[in-house]
């Protein structure tokens, strides 16, 4: 896998996120209480909310739209709800972040 850098964890506020811009949309790239990192598109598939915007919980996402429950590890709704976004892989080295660039591209298509 090709890897482009997005930045350090430390610009992640613990539980928060940030969006990085692609040609594909933005993704929205989470830091955990423990330090975990995931990303997502930043939509919620309910109604297109800021997923980056929401509340982080473990590694859950709630939208702050209509409070749909996104699992920041499978990008599936949580619940009664029925829907997902598309996961990004990301990596941690040392607290330097990167994301798939094959993934950019499948989501520019």
């Amino acid at each position: 896998m090709n890897w482009v850098d997005i930045g350090d964890i430390s610009d992640i506020p613990v539980r928060g996120a940030r969006c990085v811009k692609t040609p594909g949309g933005k993704i929205a790239v989470f830091r955990t209480a423990d330090n975990d990192v995931y990303a997502i598109e930043d939509h919620c598939p309910h109604k297109g909310g800021p997923l980056s915007q929401g509340i982080v919980h473990g590694a859950s996402v709630t939208c702050p739209l209509h409070n749909w429950v996104i699992s920041l590890e499978t990008g599936n709704a949580l619940g009664a709800d029925e829907g997902a976004v598309r996961t990004i892989p990301v990596r941690n080295v040392d607290g330097k972040l990167s994301i798939s660039i094959e993934s950019l591209l499948i989501a520019a298509e």
